[in-house]
């Protein structure tokens, strides 16, 4: 042990003892493999502490109940070592290297499943993998999407071309091994991209989507859909959150960032009107299918850009008592931002997938009228670095 502290080296032998996945040192997808999920929560609070405690204080973090085989969405790669076998896994970080992986501990358990199943068939079919740089070949990736109660299941299988050998006889046997299955969508992604899913989609069995149930409400969820990944903690991160808002059935609620709706119809049994904008036109088409399905009649869907939208709707003098924003990793831009202002909720609710951007969101907001009062981090994402956090906000003036 010469070179280094016997604390420091008891704690290095713990976290190997605790990892549970063979390939997350080479894999990446996991940066908190081994470390156990105490000090995950820790590390991930301390990390919203240091962004954003300069606002309030930070709330304890949120975390979950289990943190294992959470993803309720989950897709692999699929390629060739260099003996010409086929491999299904991760792609390792900013690569498009292939990790073979059979069991993600973070992945649905019957997700890991069905891959498992997809490669071997693949071999028994004799069918081809893509190759990226002659772009030829069939299976490209595989994108499973499961319910929460597991009643449905969807796969997506992701073709480098439109020619799909045997494709009934394939899905027949995969269906046999698992009848949990209740789709099967073949989407065709033939571009020089990095994007998993292309723009066309065929349905081979079923009725193309599943639908899940998110807070007493139901939603139907296609293969383009956003949706957040880990059932439990979102239901907890979204319960919150509305909370925050304060609503008594008479407020005008804006919800920017909708995808498909999910929040935004779960609070509208609380508001007077639910204003919702996206600018994805399939989150948008499936955010009104699911409006219609939960008789949902006070939320009304904007196609358009965020920031585009705000500026329009504030040119209007529009108002609106609260709002709830969720936008990307990228935060929200200067048009969004000077809009909301404009517009004068009494309180906003800002969800971040990235505290980075948040805090400079923050900033701008906190400047032009607005203090924070709660900071909430919920963890959405263990074993990894990510954190999601919750922002409440009221006007000071």
């Amino acid at each position: 042990m010469e070179g280094i502290s016997s604390v420091v080296y008891n704690k290095a032998m713990k976290y190997e003892m605790l990892k549970k996945c063979s390939v997350c040192d080479v894999c990446g997808g996991c940066q908190y493999q081994g470390m156990p999920y105490e000090e995950q929560l820790k590390l991930k609070e301390e990390k919203v502490r240091k962004l954003l405690g300069k606002f309030c204080k930070v709330n304890e973090i949120i975390g979950c109940d289990d943190p294992y085989y959470y993803r309720n969405k989950v897709q692999i790669s699929f390629g060739k070592d260099y003996k010409g076998r086929i491999l299904a896994g991760n792609y390792v970080t900013s690569t498009h290297t292939i990790v073979p992986v059979s069991d993600c501990q973070i992945a649905d358990r019957e997700a890991n499943k069905i891959f498992n199943t997809i490669r071997k068939l693949l071999i028994s079919f004799r069918l081809s993998v893509f190759d990226e740089n002659s772009m030829q070949g069939l299976m490209r990736h595989v994108l499973v999407r499961c319910s929460a109660d597991h009643e449905e299941t969807m796969v997506v299988l992701v073709t480098g071309n439109f020619n799909f050998p045997r494709k009934n006889d394939f899905v027949k046997e995969l269906l046999k091994r698992h009848p949990n299955i209740t789709t099967v969508v073949q989407n065709i992604n033939n571009r020089h991209t990095s994007m998993v899913l292309g723009d066309r989609d065929i349905v081979l069995y079923g009725k193309g989507y599943i639908v899940d149930e998110l807070c007493g409400y139901s939603f139907r969820l296609s293969p383009q859909s956003f949706y957040q990944v880990n059932h439990a903690q979102t239901e907890k991160m979204y319960k919150y959150a509305i909370d925050c808002l304060g609503l008594t059935g008479k407020e005008t609620v804006l919800d920017a960032y909708c995808g498909i709706g999910t929040i935004g119809i779960i609070m509208s049994e609380r508001a007077k009107e639910v204003i919702s904008v996206e600018i994805n036109k399939s989150a948008i088409r499936d955010a009104v299918k699911n409006a219609k399905m939960n008789e949902i009649s006070n939320v009304s869907f904007y196609c358009d850009d965020a920031g585009k939208f705000m500026q329009k709707i504030a040119s209007e003098k529009r108002r609106v008592d609260v709002a709830l924003m969720d936008p990307p990793r990228a935060g929200a831009d200067d048009k969004f931002l000077k809009s909301l202002v404009r517009m004068d909720p009494r309180r906003i609710v800002y969800i971040s997938c990235n505290p980075v951007t948040q805090k400079d969101n923050l900033k701008y907001l906190c400047n032009n009228g607005y203090k924070v009062d709660v900071i909430q981090p919920v963890d959405l994402f263990a074993f990894t670095q990510h954190v999601e956090c919750i922002a409440l906000l009221t006007k000071t003036k």
